[in-house]
């Protein structure tokens, strides 16, 4: 049964924007913590950025004044919104959904494209 559900990846230029979005079954309540992953090829599942129920936000530092995430409860949506692409941003990226050690779901992955 798919938990999270990831969309709008794309091939874009760089310099471009481009926002991703992930929906969440019933079963991902306001509680837990959403985030973005990417993995580029050849290299490990890094955080991109992660959003709290209570809406503090992180970013690594790549993405910092770049990237905004987001998240709508009513709606289960968390989107990550991603401005001035860069090649290294290329990667497929992941919705995670947290809550505490034992429940932890992924979404299957879109991906994401810079290139000139």
């Amino acid at each position: 049964q798919v938990q999270l559900m990831e969309s709008g990846g794309a091939l874009v230029q760089p310099g471009e924007s481009l926002r991703l979005s992930c929906a969440a079954s019933e079963i991902i309540s306001s509680a837990f913590t959403m985030a973005w992953y990417r993995q580029a090829p050849g290299k490990p599942r890094e955080l991109v950025a992660s959003i709290t129920p209570g809406g503090s936000t992180t970013y690594v530092d790549s993405v910092k004044g770049r990237f905004i995430i987001s998240r709508d409860t009513v709606k289960k949506m968390t989107s990550l919104q991603m401005n001035s692409l860069k090649p290294e941003d290329t990667g497929v990226y992941f919705c995670n959904a947290r809550l505490g050690l034992h429940d932890d779901y992924w979404g299957q992955g879109t991906q994401v494209a810079v290139s000139s």
